[in-house]
Parts: structure tokens; C-alpha cells; sequence
């Protein structure tokens, strides 16, 4: 099964949190409580996404963190390689050399074109439509016929 970590999953729910209102600063406590997580594991959400140069983090009394830039222009996969690192279907997809098959994988190039699909899709998502409701229903028959053109 393929799924993005806890932590990742949890930086995109606070981040649409922060995208509600991007402009305002917002502490630590006021997101979890929000959002429905414990402050520590907010605090180091939002202190990997400063240091990810996605939120700024203010300090002072009425210090706090905001978007460091529109949520138009953040894209879900900048959320997800903030917190987990390269987005990659398999190691060889984002780290050569970490395995001992890649001189001879007949497989590897489909991989890392099925990585790049994936890495582009997560890319057009930006967190300011995360923050949309979803107009329509997309059926798996749609995304099964988009996936087969896109390796075709």
C-alpha cells in the first residue's frame, strides 16, 4: 500500500488550517485545539514547516506562525517533502544507489515515470484549493482512464 506518513497527513490538515485565515498568525494551542491534536505534535509540525520555509514563525507575546507566502502558491507536494522528504514510489525513484538491482531493474524506468506523474499531480494541488469543498465526485473509472493515457 502506498500512503504518505501520519505526520505528512497531519501537516496538510494544519496548513489548510493556517490557509483559512493566511493572513492572521495563529499559535500553537489555537492549532491543535482546531485541528483536534495534541500542541506538542502541532509545535513540531509547524517548527519543520518553518524550517521548510513554508510558515514564518513570529516570536513575541503575540507571536505565532503564518503561511510564509498565498496558499495559492503552496503546493501539496512542498507540504508532503516537508515533512516526509522526496516524494518517491520506490527508493531508485529519488535516491540512486540504494539499491542493488537498480544496474539491472527492467522496471525502474516505468517507476520513475510513475513518480513523475504522481509528483506532478500532488504539485497542481495547491493548499488554497485543499481548503475548497470538492464541487463533484470523481469516479475511479475517470482516474483509472487518465492514469492509462498518462503511460501511454
Amino acid at each position: 500500500m502506498l500512503r504518505m506518513s501520519k505526520l505528512a497527513d497531519y501537516g496538510t490538515v494544519v496548513m489548510t488550517t493556517l490557509a483559512l485565515e493566511p493572513l492572521r498568525i495563529h499559535n500553537t494551542a489555537e492549532v491543535a485545539a482546531r485541528v483536534g491534536l495534541a500542541p506538542p505534535t502541532v509545535s513540531k509540525i509547524l517548527k519543520r514547516l518553518a524550517h521548510e520555509g513554508l510558515v514564518d514563525s513570529l516570536l513575541g507575546s503575540k507571536g505565532g506562525y503564518r503561511l510564509a507566502r498565498s496558499p495559492a502558491l503552496i503546493s501539496l507536494a512542498a507540504i508532503i517533502c516537508a515533512m516526509d522528504g522526496p516524494i518517491g514510489m520506490t527508493e531508485c525513484s529519488t535516491t540512486p544507489g540504494m539499491c542493488s538491482q537498480e544496474g539491472g531493474c527492467n522496471v525502474r524506468a516505468n517507476w520513475k515515470k510513475i513518480n513523475r506523474l504522481v509528483l506532478g499531480v500532488l504539485e497542481g494541488v495547491t493548499l488554497e484549493q485543499m481548503t475548497q469543498p470538492i464541487s463533484r465526485t470523481v469516479g475511479a473509472d475517470t482516474i483509472k482512464r487518465g492514469a492509462a493515457r498518462a503511460l501511454a
